[in-house]
């Protein structure tokens, strides 16, 4: 069991992490999430001890020891920033970081070659790693990650770079590290992935927790009614400022609308905005993903900020 409290963060003027608790069982799939500057990265670099909390506490239980962090013998981790060698082949590349992490010859040669087959590399196993498409180069980082079965592992936007079909395999390959036991800590931006593998959220927005949970808890949960809105084909539509103003509004298409309505607000209300738009053509009811209710939490939560700074503000 992983638990994190009250960790906080700071870097001069700027509030990194703060205040942030949560807690990551053994065996599940983790997903943290968050925009750009969320606090994320902190949070990982804590996590896997690469930098001290300022305040607040991270305690890992495993079997009879306790660790302040994850340390690198159960720890398999694809960092933000790769460090593969070019020069080099896909097999030395995946035998030396096995070899980094006392993995024996024969269980290499084992480990290796099941992951290039399931990733369709084993053709490839010779060439140098700078012959492989960006992609290709991602699949091998990730294999390089759990050569040596660790407990836990931490993947920072392991879908980056990937066509769908790719993308599909990462999600097959995190089921496996599942399947095999392992915890998966995974910080991604493609909802969709996160929400057909991840068993409890963390999202997070300027440090701090917006929401935490189990993911079909959330889901349920946070079921506030969104509307798809067809407009007339090859007719531009109109300004979307009255919309913008009062409703999460999401261009999809050139001609149709998403828009979530919370619970103070009624379809007779928005009917009369959406045709000032343009000619409405199909309404339909459909039900929230994790992508709205991402877009939705963070755009709550900043407004809930600037009224807060603003109060602030004032009583100065």
């Amino acid at each position: 069991m992983l638990k994190v409290n009250l960790l906080e963060k700071h870097y001069q003027n700027v509030t990194a992490v703060n205040g942030l608790s949560f807690e990551v069982s053994p065996g599940e799939i983790f997903a943290l999430l968050g925009p750009n500057g969320a606090g994320k990265s902190s949070l990982v670099k804590m996590l896997v001890g690469f930098t001290q909390p300022d305040s607040g506490s991270i305690l890992l239980s495993d079997s009879s020891e306790s660790y302040t962090s994850i340390p690198s013998h159960l720890l398999g981790y694809l960092p933000e920033d790769r460090g593969l060698y070019p020069e080099k082949t896909v097999k030395q590349n995946l035998e030396f970081f096995a070899t980094l992490q006392g993995v024996s010859k024969s269980d290499f040669e084992e480990r290796c070659a099941y992951w290039l087959d399931k990733f369709s590399l084993t053709s490839r196993v010779d060439e140098q790693l700078k012959a492989l498409s960006k992609g290709n180069q991602q699949k091998v980082q990730l294999i390089s990650a759990v050569l040596h079965q660790p407990k836990w592992v931490i993947l920072d936007e392991p879908f980056s770079g990937l066509d769908p079909i790719n993308q599909e395999l990462v999600v097959q390959f995190l089921a496996e590290l599942k399947q095999q036991g392992m915890t998966v800590i995974l910080s991604a931006h493609q909802m969709a992935m996160v929400e057909k593998l991840a068993d409890r959220v963390l999202l997070l927005n300027q440090g701090s927790a917006v929401i935490y949970g189990d993911l079909e808890d959330i889901l349920l949960a946070k079921q506030a009614a969104v509307i798809h809105v067809r407009y007339t084909p090859d007719q531009p539509l109109g300004p979307l400022d009255n919309l913008n103003g009062q409703y999460t509004v999401e261009l999809i298409k050139a001609n149709q609308l998403l828009i979530t309505l919370q619970k103070d607000q009624t379809l007779n209300e928005l009917l009369p905005l959406l045709s000032e738009i343009g000619n409405v053509v199909e309404l339909k009811n459909q039900s929230q993903t994790l992508h709205t209710i991402y877009l939705n939490a963070v755009a709550s939560h900043n407004s809930e900020s600037s009224n807060s700074a603003v109060l602030d503000e004032g009583k100065s």
